[in-house]
């Protein structure tokens, strides 16, 4: 391993040093005496698994200690931990049983360690089951005598242990952070070492880093040990003398050495290994290059935030992409991770603490600009770096026409530099909050496409920056003088956007034919000027035009829309034109038009405008021109640029890209409630609002509650310019009725939305979030003062207790949390908005059990369990639907799609991309959707991307990628989840970059709006929730994958059934076949009861039992809360009636429920209807072996070290402890269950534990039980046998109180109930 840059050692460590007797040498002692010749100038800066010892060294650098025999290595003792089984003369350890067990096994070194000696381990195996792995120290006990714990933690004296990257002394944590590395996230062939000074210091080593003084003060005598824990499985000791391991260190340095010469002299053989692309070993003074050059860290990221610079190995060369991953990050400091390139060989380079310093020959991005030479020459470029996360990828290329592009999440930027040198090498920065990164092979950012010729009419069917319906319309090579022209003349951006706001005038590079569309869409805005884009024709050639600063400074030949203004010649024509331009954002659409009449129309997101003027000389060319002033930064034209059709004149319902005008749920319209504002009428029964005088006084309600997920929608139907400020909205708990109008008694309303606070009120006024009128929040989402006529503008309550708000249908995210349940939606007609009419409906009350779940619904209450033993039981939320055969792909798809089998086959027939299609029926609550991947093509790297589109895909301009699409677009990419390009979620069911072919993939929306994944039938849970309808599946067919097919489901697909045929697999099966999933970890997605204080506790508390979440039913249906407010909120009954005869049970108020898998042969859906409901109080130490087998019985032994609080249980509900002598078949112990959780659950019967919440570190207790389905005339029902301490459930016989059953197979798993205190 090379280490941090440090003073060079005069010779290596004695690890490597020659035995005198060359006869007795091994090869790889002669190839360490190779290199110290060939470098004995200090050329290297190694750190080796074994330290130089400072003090046992010699001024020849030879060990003073003689070297240790074989009697007197280092090994395990024969005493050791009760799993462990030792191997290889004692030096391997290995843990039995280590998907069952994840401790007992402690091992510790033979004898003490000596001053300065190493005691070095290789992990060996690793299991990825259990959370925290491996922990290593010392211990003054003699493994002799020494009563092995199960963890060596556990120890109260005497004993030092690295745990995780802090160290623990005598159980108690002493230093959180003791390095950047965790020894959880080690790996199998990683090394850990320690040694004890001289000097009394311990030391631990990581591979062959020296992590720092761990304790100053270590006893003399001490005992090496480590802890088999978790996921570690398997350690051996390496030896010092062993030659192999030797032999491999010397192999490390000789990667390390450098390439001008020093790899060539002493290794001739490795120039044979290809020029991969490497960090150079020369590196800033607190880096640090491992694992073979390919990763760069900041050891002690936490204590410094600069001299972290690191540069690629070589020059890299045109269209090489230089791409890193961030692999750790510190929250410490502010900026992050800085990415370039630079001229300076790094062989020479005096690097500097930030690579900004530099003067030269750099060119750098940080955070979301550019910088050349230490000046910035770009401000708003791209996405922000310091906004990463650790996962995130970022990388760099220069391109032959020498302009510098940079990738963020293997999506290009845009250029950001020109004129750029060859020859340069890649820079990498770990600047601020970016500790590690690696670089990755170039297997997902494929090269830029070569861009045309400015100017070029002709357009190559192949070239991704094409059309899809091959114009050839593009920006003009001349243009102003901040403006820039990129992607072959179909993207226009200006320069210095921060600092220059005009000046940034372009043109089509021919004229407009008759009845032809220009459009473009806006890119990138800045909130930093006033005005924004204006666009027009003009009658002047390019090669004429002398570029002014702004394009309405023309006076001849010139139509512009600037604003709502139409302009002729530099003159006002006309005011008040249909659309504004100032208004418009990112995203939206710009097309203009001549026809054949001489009139000028003007096109905003597909909609015709009308004819803005006429009179256009007919017999003369007009050219498109687009002045990119103000706000308005970056346009490209789309592929809806070339003859217009008469569909695209006359209809706005085929390119409507926002939600319906009524909810997706029918219902009937809603209605403002009549208190109101003084100064407004309620017009057309109640569903319009109009000011009617004045700027204020403009209050408006709804007229009941919204549930949860309704839409509250309006449109803006009238503005009065003459006023400023913006439409106000939001939801308040103030109900309508309880304050009068302002003209009736009482003190009346406020004359605006911010004064309201005599209840609590949340609300959106222009860009900026309040409550109770105090700011909450800035820049959230569109500016509202940018409404026009038209515009919809909704609000949204969520089933997670979060508002929402949505313009044009697009949901600008969460905008507060915490709202309270009854709420009503709220509106201002504030300023210039004088009248809106409501637009949405309220939702018909459905029936049972088919409303989405939220907290406010019946779903997944106790009065829907009839339902739910199918359901839950299956691993589903809800019943799949069959697809129906009449599901096609759409006819507008991506350019190298070729549709054919009746358009429900999809063909990519050249390129790696372009390969967009899209279904063209929108999704249906609860229809599976599914596509069968038919051809891979090994030629390429990375596969199909799945997801949804909220928008009209009908004339949607497709780009190379899916991950390009930057609005209303939800994908499944590898194993990650992205939204408008953002990664919101990792390691998410399988890898769909490895899926062979045959998979079949399959979306589906649940009931309450979730996107489930269905991978050959399983469903793989909810990758999003709360996904806007209608919606489109959208399969991108991307690098391997160019061939798939629409296929129906099965009919086990269909029922659902097969989501749950994990269910009886083994656990060795499920930890190997879907490790993932088994894994103990965070859900994908959270519980719509999160906002319940009792039911996130009892949520952590069963995350501390690390029980496999294979056990258990995905989200939604996952948890039920029965604390005072949930079952009040739900109208929960007290008892219900269950099986055939029905048999009454209570309801488990003041737990909360987990609801378990049932086994997908059993006929769950009749057991639980026919079978009764009953309880069996456990505990804690129970619960993992009756998971296991899947039936209550004998044998349940502990396999966690749980204390109860008490002595342990009596008769009834405990289960055999793990000493107990097991039953006897012929005589198994009586199972007792009860119909009433009071009885079940009293403290005799279910014992508490002791915890402390991991989020709060407050102490609690709690138990746990079951709720079993019994079936009828298998139990016999009996007087209460447990003594009680308060009396039993009075609503109960105390006759029928106690159940007993002793056969087998008589109970179903139900739930896991969880109680805290």
């Amino acid at each position: 391993m090379v280490s941090p840059a440090q003073a060079r050692p005069e010779t290596f460590p004695n690890s490597l040093e020659s035995h005198n007797d060359f006869a007795s040498m091994e090869l790889s002692e002669v190839v360490s005496n190779a290199i110290l010749s060939a470098y004995n100038g200090g050329l290297l800066n190694v750190n080796l698994s074994s330290p130089p010892s400072g003090d046992g060294l010699g001024s020849s650098g030879a060990a003073t200690s003689p070297i240790l025999t074989s009697n007197d290595a280092l090994l395990f003792h024969e005493k050791c931990g009760t799993l462990i089984k030792l191997s290889n003369n004692n030096k391997t350890a290995e843990r039995r049983r280590p998907l069952d067990e994840f401790n007992n096994g402690v091992v510790m070194t033979n004898r003490p360690l000596r001053d300065n000696e190493m005691f070095e381990i290789r992990i060996d195996k690793l299991v990825d089951k259990w959370s925290g792995s491996i922990e290593i120290g010392v211990t003054t006990h003699n493994p002799n005598s020494l009563e092995y714990p199960a963890t060596m933690t556990n120890l109260q004296s005497g004993t030092i242990m690295m745990s995780g990257c802090g160290i623990l002394t005598n159980g108690k944590g002493t230093r959180r952070e003791y390095c950047e590395f965790s020894l959880d996230e080690l790996q199998e062939g990683d090394h850990i070492g320690l040694t004890r000074k001289s000097n009394s210091a311990l030391h631990f080593f990581i591979n062959g880093i020296d992590q720092g003084v761990a304790t100053p003060l270590t006893p003399p005598v001490v005992y090496g040990v480590v802890d088999l824990y978790g996921m570690a499985v398997k350690v051996t000791i390496v030896h010092n003398n062993n030659h192999s391991d030797r032999l491999r260190r010397n192999n490390a340095i000789l990667r390390a050495l450098s390439p001008e010469g020093a790899l060539r002299r002493a290794a001739p053989a490795a120039q044979a290994e290809p020029e991969r692309l490497l960090f150079h070993p020369n590196c800033g003074q607190k880096a640090a290059i491992t694992h073979e050059g390919r990763t760069a860290l900041r050891p002690h990221a936490t204590d410094d935030f600069n001299h972290g610079v690191v540069l690629s190995s070589r020059a890299l060369r045109d269209g090489e992409v230089f791409q890193v991953r961030i692999d750790k990050m510190v929250d410490k400091w502010a900026g992050s991770i800085e990415i370039g390139v630079t001229t300076h060989n790094p062989a020479y380079l005096q690097l500097p603490s930030t690579m900004t310093n530099l003067r030269s020959g750099t060119w750098m991005m940080t955070g979301n600009g550019v910088m050349h030479n230490g000046t910035t020459i770009l401000d708003e470029y791209g996405h922000n770096l310091d906004r990463l996360k650790a996962g995130d990828t970022v990388g760099v290329v220069r391109r032959e026409d020498g302009t510098l592009h940079f990738f963020v999440n293997g999506m290009t930027q845009g250029p950001a530099a020109w004129n750029v040198p060859p020859g340069v090498y890649a820079v990498v920065d770990l600047y601020g909050q970016a500790a590690q990164a690696t670089i990755v092979d170039d297997v997902e950012v494929p090269p830029v496409p070569e861009p045309l010729p400015e100017g070029n009419n002709q357009v190559s069917p192949s070239s991704p920056s094409s059309g899809a319906g091959g114009s050839d319309l593009r920006f003009h090579q001349l243009h102003g003088s901040n403006a820039v022209i990129t992607n072959g003349g179909r993207t226009a951006l200006r320069h210095n956007c921060r600092s220059e706001f005009n000046d940034a005038i372009v043109i089509s590079n021919r004229a407009l034919r008759d009845g032809e569309l220009f459009e473009i869409v806006i890119q990138k805005m800045v909130d930093r000027w006033s005005g924004s884009i204006e666009a027009g024709v003009t009658a002047i050639r390019p090669e004429d035009l002398e570029f002014p600063n702004t394009m309405t400074d023309i006076d001849y030949d010139t139509w512009m829309l600037s604003g709502t203004a139409i302009m002729q010649d530099g003159n006002t024509m006309r005011n008040n034109y249909g659309c504004d331009l100032d208004a418009l954002g990112t995203g939206a659409r710009i097309g203009m038009m001549r026809t054949a009449k001489g009139d000028l129309h003007y096109f905003i997101n597909g909609q015709d405008q009308g004819a803005a003027c006429s009179g256009l000389p007919p017999g003369k060319e007009v050219y498109a021109v687009v002045d990119l002033y103000g706000q308005c930064v970056q346009v490209s034209i789309t592929n809806a640029t070339g003859p217009m059709d008469n569909s695209l004149a006359t209809s706005n319902t085929a390119t409507e890209k926002s939600f319906p005008l009524h909810s997706p749920v029918a219902g009937v319209a809603h209605r403002f409630h009549s208190t109101c504002g003084k100064n407004v009428t309620l017009e057309e029964d109640g569903t319009r609002a109009v000011r009617a005088t004045g700027y204020a006084h403009g209050l408006v309600f709804s007229t009941k509650e919204l549930k949860a997920e309704e839409v509250f929608e309006v449109k803006v139907e009238e503005l009065d310019e003459k006023w400023a400020g913006s439409l106000r909205l939001g939801l308040t708990t103030l109900a309508p009725g309880e304050m009068g109008p302002g003209a009736g008694s009482g003190p009346g309303l406020p004359p605006s939305l911010p004064e309201l606070r005599t209840k609590t009120t949340w609300m959106v006024s222009s860009c900026e979030v309040r409550r109770d009128g105090q700011l909450q929040r800035m820049n959230y989402g569109r500016n509202l003062e940018r409404l026009g006529v038209g515009s919809r503008v909704g609000i949204r309550r969520g089933a997670d207790d979060t508002m929402h708000i949505l313009v044009d249908g697009e949901d600008m995210g969460p905008a507060a949390t915490g709202i309270a349940k009854n709420v009503w939606a709220v509106l201002d007609l504030y300023g210039p908005v004088r009248s809106v009419s409501i637009v949405s409906s309220t939702r018909l009350e459905e029936p049972e059990g088919t409303q989405p779940p939220s907290p406010s619904s019946d779903t997944g209450s106790e009065g829907e369990e009839d339902d739910e033993g199918e359901d839950h039981g299956l691993g589903g939320q809800n019943q799949v639907g069959i697809m129906p055969a009449a599901f096609e792909f759409l006819e507008n798809h991506g350019k190298n799609i070729l549709l054919s089998n009746g358009n429900r086959t999809a063909t990519r027939v050249a390129s790696y991309n372009q390969g967009i299609v899209v279904i063209s029926q929108p999704l249906v609550p609860q229809l599976l959707v599914q596509v069968r991947i038919d051809f891979l093509n090994r030629q390429w790297t990375s596969s199909l991307v799945l997801g949804v589109i909220t928008c009209p895909p009908e004339r949607l301009n497709f780009p190379a990628s899916a991950c390009a699409l930057k609005r209303a677009a939800w994908l499944l990419r590898g194993r990650g989840v992205f939204h408008n390009g953002l990664k919101i979620c990792e390691k998410f069911g399988p890898n769909l970059d490895t899926c062979p072919e045959g998979t079949i993939l399959g979306l589906r929306l649940d009931s309450s709006g979730g996107l489930h994944l269905h991978v050959n039938g399983v469903d793989h849970g909810v990758a999003v929730p709360d996904v806007p309808q209608p919606c489109h599946a959208l399969v991108d067919l991307y690098g391997q994958c160019e061939q798939v097919t629409i296929v129906s489901p099965e009919p086990g697909a269909a029922s659902g059934k097969s989501a749950g045929t994990q269910g009886d697999m083994e656990k060795a099966d499920m930890v190997d076949g879907i490790k993932e999933s088994v894994c103990w970890g965070p859900q994908p997605a959270a519980s719509p009861l999160k906002s319940c204080e009792y039911h996130a506790l009892c949520s952590r508390f069963q995350e501390l039992l690390l029980l496999p979440e294979d056990y258990f039913i995905p989200p939604p249906k996952r948890s039920l809360c029965y604390c005072e407010s949930c079952r009040k909120l739900r109208g929960d009954e007290t008892h219900r009636r269950r099986g055939e005869p029905p048999r009454e049970y209570a309801l488990p108020f003041g737990w909360c429920r987990f609801n378990l898998r049932v086994n997908p042969h059993l006929e769950a859906g009749t057991l639980t209807k026919k079978w009764h409901m009953a309880y069996h109080g456990s505990n804690v130490a129970a619960v993992r072996r009756v998971l296991d087998r899947g039936e209550l019985g004998a044998g349940t032994a502990s396999i966690l070290s749980c204390r109860p609080l008490k002595g342990e249980p009596g008769v009834g509900f405990e289960e055999p402890g793990e000493n107990c002598a097991p039953p006897r078949e012929e005589q198994p112990p009586p199972v007792l269950l009860s119909p009433s959780l009071q009885y079940a659950g009293a403290e005799t019967l279910a014992s508490k534990v002791q915890f402390r919440d991991p989020k709060s570190q407050r102490t609690h207790q709690a138990q746990v039980a079951f709720q079993v389905c019994v079936r009828p005339g298998s139990y016999t029902p009996g007087p209460p046998s447990a003594a009680l301490r308060e009396p039993p459930d009075p609503h109960f016989s105390p006759a029928e109180l106690e159940w007993v059953t002793k056969e087998k197979g008589a109970t179903l798993l139900y739930a896991l109930l969880v109680r805290v205190e």
